[in-house]
């Protein structure tokens, strides 16, 4: 059956169904202490989970055809408020809530959060997105017990299913995770977002997101998977939405400041501001970093920067506008062979390699309500950012630096867009439905140019053109990208228990590139025999429609059965064409990938004692770009970057969380919880050209994807275990096991981690405290093609760490 049969259908279901009619209850929430509204207080069923947050007026609403509800009214610096309704109309319930009459320990807090909380998804619609039928994730950043002053991506997404996460660095400058057979690398399979607006270099030339949150500044971190690709764009992975911190509601001024001391000589420092004024709220932070790394030439600093500031000019309209700022100088260490991991896996013979990020995002969003059924968002962003790659950088990864001139690759990019949604409720034949449409224009002009570097050992990031007019790796390139998109998706409730979701996205995209690349011999002697400019333009112009499907059943309120179909499409980037790497070579037809994603599952909290979230999943991928061995007509072999084939990926993925404290414990005092996070993953070659390839595992997709650990309190202690288990994978189309002199293609080993953290609070300080890596295992998990390498990048040893955090 066709994605159309299936939209016909749906519309038939539509007509031929009986529809129930819904009530509206709704409401104003305000303080018992002063009679001020209160914003942002999450109103949940006890069965079904949230059902709205009140907005800066304190206005809360929301449609039910429940007959009778238990509805819960939560805020963390309020007592909790219960209600029983007997929903037979339209009902208004105004409400007061009472400030909490002491501090309540952190096992309380933690508590409280585990009952609202137990595992969070994305509700049907929030703000001008519609997320109903999709696989959706939320990660509560202050709950992971993660090392967050270093981003520890292994902890932080523990209960999201089967993220493949690149770890190579004990800072956490930069996040690489994917899933499901995509390349983890800078997290350029997902779409990257900040706060709803993209973060990363160019979406769609140069998808890689070099900056990435700090984590002690992010409240949540939104992941929804393939079909997200209707309304955020066309990744294969979906999007992942870091949400920041937002302003403290509750005072006009609020300081935290965090400082973190660890192994390798690591120190940060988190020190943030909040607060609001009548109309005026605030939020800023800055981070900083420094540290020698666990690998000789490895030390590195940086240093980011936030702003947040919104203004309510009445209850229907807000304006908001934020900054961001990184710049970052790290130490490569450089990659290593097989052998050289072998015989010690932290070592490192590249003295001279150098990386520099320099990032700057801003973003200006007006809210607007225009009845209480439709609200508008308009985003306007941009980003002015750069990267400096410098090193000595052969396919033999054992040679010795000689000390000579370094290979320089430096990015500009310069990008910006505006993205414009409508959100509105209407009804057919009685019965809600929810309608969303939007619009996105990008304009990106970058430029990457790759040369000579000087041969000194400081971070010179300037060509050396005079003195090294000879040198093979030139080149030169503007690359001014276009993409206008229309989106659209409507949710139809066709009756109390069962909603389907269509959807399109309408996709114009425009990627070019114009410049030169030099082409230059020598003879035996060194002598130079050719000398040549060779010019260097392509322009590559599509337009074409994605369609997409989702449907939600609830039986009950502690079952949900969701699943969705949707096309996804991910174009050539511009490093797939015209950066010059002794590693690998690129395909001259080399071409866009294109392909589905299907997800089927149930999710649910049954009586706060057990969440759950189990499902399979299917990813369709055709003309899969990957590495193949080729030997080229110089006699030498290399790894070739080109579209391989139509592939499969399939899977089972599922997250239990059991609330102990709840099944046996029953005292506030504890809070006890155990999970366990795992993915069955199997991957296909169907089709291809190349020899020896069909039939062999897709790259990056290891068998098993495994998380587990328990977390327990005691008042204000707080303690977590984590155990972490990834089955061997493969990093090329070939399957090979045995590495090359580069250290590119080969197996990733199978690998174990065993992390452990504390914290105690006691009034307005909180310490924290863990051990990442407890058993010292020496292992990797990625082979890089370019920088940080290219070779075998190792992870991380044991490491300690220890966080003092003072509010006031």
């Amino acid at each position: 059956m066709t994605l159309k049969d299936f939209s016909i259908l749906s519309i038939l279901c539509l007509f031929s169904i009986s529809l129930a009619a819904q009530q509206k209850i709704s409401g104003t929430i305000i303080s018992a202490e002063n009679n001020k509204p209160i914003p942002n207080v999450d109103i949940y069923d006890q069965g079904s989970g949230k059902l709205a947050t009140t907005n800066e007026s304190g206005y809360y609403e929301f449609t039910t055809e429940e007959k009778q509800l238990k509805i819960i009214f939560f805020s963390f610096e309020y007592e909790v408020f219960e209600k029983q309704l007997v929903v037979a109309e339209d009902i208004v319930l105004n409400v007061s809530l009472k400030p909490l009459g002491e501090q309540l320990s952190e096992v309380e807090l933690n508590v409280r959060k585990t009952k609202i909380f137990a595992l969070k998804r994305l509700k049907d619609v929030e703000e001008t997105a519609i997320f109903a039928g999709k696989k959706t994730e939320v990660v509560l950043v202050e709950q992971s017990m993660a090392n967050l002053a270093s981003n520890n991506a292994r902890q932080i997404y523990s209960q999201v299913v089967g993220l493949n996460i690149y770890q190579n660095d004990d800072a956490g400058l930069q996040l690489n995770i994917g899933g499901r057979g995509l390349d983890p690398n800078r997290t350029a399979n997902f779409n990257t977002r900040q706060n709803g607006y993209d973060i990363s270099a160019d979406v769609l030339g140069y998808p890689e997101s070099y900056y990435s949150p700090a984590a002690e500044g992010l409240q949540e971190i939104q992941i929804i998977r393939g079909a997200a690709s209707l309304q955020y764009g066309t990744q294969f992975g979906g999007l992942v939405n870091f949400v920041m911190k937002k302003p403290n509601q509750a005072k006009p001024f609020e300081f935290i400041t965090r400082n973190t001391i660890g192994s390798n000589n690591l120190y940060t420092n988190f020190t943030s501001i909040s607060g609001t004024v009548d109309k005026f709220s605030y939020y800023s932070f800055f981070n900083y970093k420094k540290g020698d790394g666990f690998r000789p030439n490895s030390e590195f600093e940086s240093k980011n920067a936030y702003a947040h500031i919104g203004y309510q000019f009445n209850e229907r309209t807000k304006l908001e506008a934020e900054v961001t700022y990184l710049r970052y100088l790290a130490k490569q260490a450089g990659g290593l062979t097989d052998a050289m991991f072998t015989e010690n896996p932290f070592q490192s013979n590249r003295a001279r390699n150098w990386f520099q990020i320099d990032w700057l995002l801003y973003n200006v969003k007006l809210s607007h309500k225009f009845s209480e059924d439709t609200n508008f968002t308009f985003n306007a962003f941009g980003l002015n950012a750069s990267r400096n790659a410098l090193g000595f950088r052969t396919n033999r990864v054992n040679q010795v630096d000689p000390g000579t001139e370094r290979d320089l690759i430096k990015g500009d990019f310069n990008n910006f867009g505006f993205e414009a949604r409508l959100l509105s409720n209407y009804e057919v034949f009685g019965k809600k439905s929810t309608f969303l449409i939007g619009s996105k224009f990008y304009k990106a002009d970058n430029t990457s140019a790759q040369g000579p570097g000087s041969a000194g050992s400081d971070p010179n990031f300037e060509f050396q053109l005079d003195d090294y007019p000879n040198y093979q790796n030139q080149s030169a390139y503007d690359y001014p990208n276009l993409n206008v998109a229309i989106f659209g998706e409507n949710i139809f409730y066709l009756n109390d228990k069962l909603s389907i979701t269509p959807g399109f996205r309408f996709e114009h995209i425009k990627t070019e590139s114009d410049g030169f690349f030099k082409r230059i011999n020598t003879d035996g002697a060194g002598n130079v025999i050719l000398n040549e400019t060779v010019d260097n333009s392509e322009t590559r112009e599509r337009s074409f429609v994605l369609f997409g499907l989702g449907a939600s059943y609830k039986p009950s309120d502690a079952l949900e059965i969701y699943g969705n179909v949707s096309q996804n499409y991910r174009s050539v980037t511009f490093t797939d064409i015209s950066i010059i790497n002794p590693a690998f070579a690129i395909s001259p037809e080399i071409d866009d990938e294109k392909g589905m994603t299907i997800d089927f599952g149930v999710r649910g909290n049954y009586k706060n004692m057990i969440s759950y979230d189990l499902g399979a999943f299917g990813l369709f991928y055709n003309d899969r770009i990957g590495f193949v061995q080729r030997a080229f007509a110089d006699g030498s072999v290399k790894s070739e970057r080109g579209n391989i084939g139509d592939a499969i990926m399939y899977g089972f993925e599922g997250l239990l969380d059991f609330n102990l404290n709840e099944i046996f414990i029953k005292n506030n005092d504890y809070s006890f919880n155990y999970f366990i996070n795992a993915a069955i993953t199997d991957s296909e070659y169907t089709k291809t050209e190349e020899s020896g390839v069909e039939g062999n595992n897709v790259e990056f997709v290891p068998n098993v994807n495994l998380k587990t650990g328990i977390r327990f309190g005691y008042k204000n202690f707080l303690s977590n275990i984590q155990y972490s288990y990834i089955s061997q994978q493969f990093t090329d189309a070939s399957n090979a096991v045995e590495s090359n002199l580069s250290g590119v293609i080969g197996e990733i080993p199978a690998y174990d981690i065993l992390d452990i953290s504390f914290s105690y609070t006691y009034k307005n300080f909180k310490l924290e405290t863990g051990i990442n890596n407890l058993l010292d295992n020496e292992y990797f998990t990625r082979r890089a093609t370019g920088y940080p390498g290219p070779g075998i990048i190792p992870s991380v040893n044991r490491n300690f760490y220890a966080t003092l955090q003072i509010k006031l």
